[in-house]
């Protein structure tokens, strides 16, 4: 499944301020639901490094009317940390509640809807400045699997396990993270969950994509689809992408397809 990014905020790492009035926003979830999204994750407020917080009211304003407007058209989620935010976009149709911060499962059972647990050491304001653990992969799976633990005995019936590439960690933690995310993957299975990564266009694929300097926003393309293609091939269950089209065709190829004998010059394949 491919989740589409659709941030109604001026400061987004990568989309700040595109789809800063209703109208855009409503706009660019169409065209990504017309590219093929399973799924359309509607922000307005960033999460990004060094992003400032927003007051309800104003994270609000971004985005009911753009979540009211999309939900006829496909399945939207809403990606905040405040629960009076994820109670009003359920109100406006959102089926799922993806959390940064790990705490809103008692929401998504009192309103009936999915949950997306993330792993984030710290908070925007100081995350990236010194992320250290002793094993991060043991620690980021632990993590999340108590967290879904704890949403399914709330009565949570949808659970996602996000890892949180890039929320904490340096260019090695999201590596592995990313080597060992089909064993997150299986973990997940066990208790009924589903996992979902991000790594759209990300800083540490700057980092590792240019064999000298770090490469712009606007050339991690090619990183984007190759990560989120790794984590389809490993197991993931959905990624969360800013390219919706690139990342369905290429779950079209990793994901299972129909099973059918192609005849090409009386060879059965």
């Amino acid at each position: 499944m491919v989740m589409g990014v659709l941030n109604v905020t001026p400061d987004s790492f990568f989309d700040g301020g595109r789809y800063r009035s209703s109208s855009d926003a409503v706009a660019q979830g169409r065209a990504m639901f017309s590219d093929g999204a399973d799924m359309v994750d509607v922000g307005g407020e960033s999460s990004r490094p060094g992003a400032a917080p927003v007051d309800e009211d104003e994270e609000l304003r971004r985005v009911i009317a753009v979540i009211e407007a999309l939900a006829p058209i496909g399945p939207v989620s809403v990606d905040t940390v405040k629960p009076g935010v994820a109670r009003a976009a359920v109100a406006a149709g959102a089926l799922l509640i993806n959390d940064v911060s790990g705490t809103l499962w008692p929401v998504a059972a009192e309103c009936g809807v999915g949950w997306v647990a993330m792993h984030r050491q710290g908070t925007p304001a100081d995350m990236q400045a010194d992320p250290r653990y002793d094993d991060v992969v043991a620690e980021v799976h632990r993590h999340v699997l108590d967290l879904a633990e704890r949403a399914g005995a709330a009565g949570v019936g949808e659970i996602w396990l996000d890892p949180g590439i890039g929320f904490g960690k340096t260019v090695a933690h999201n590596l592995a993270l990313l080597a060992h995310v089909g064993e997150l993957v299986g973990g997940a299975e066990a208790i009924g969950a589903r996992v979902l990564v991000g790594t759209s266009n990300k800083w540490f694929l700057g980092q590792i994509g240019s064999g000298g300097e770090p490469l712009p926003l606007q050339e991690r393309a090619e990183g984007s689809l190759a990560s989120s293609t790794w984590a389809m091939a490993e197991g993931v269950h959905m990624v969360r992408v800013h390219d919706v089209l690139a990342s369905v065709r290429a779950a079209r190829l990793v994901g299972p397809v129909p099973r059918r004998e192609v005849e090409l010059e009386g060879v059965s394949r």
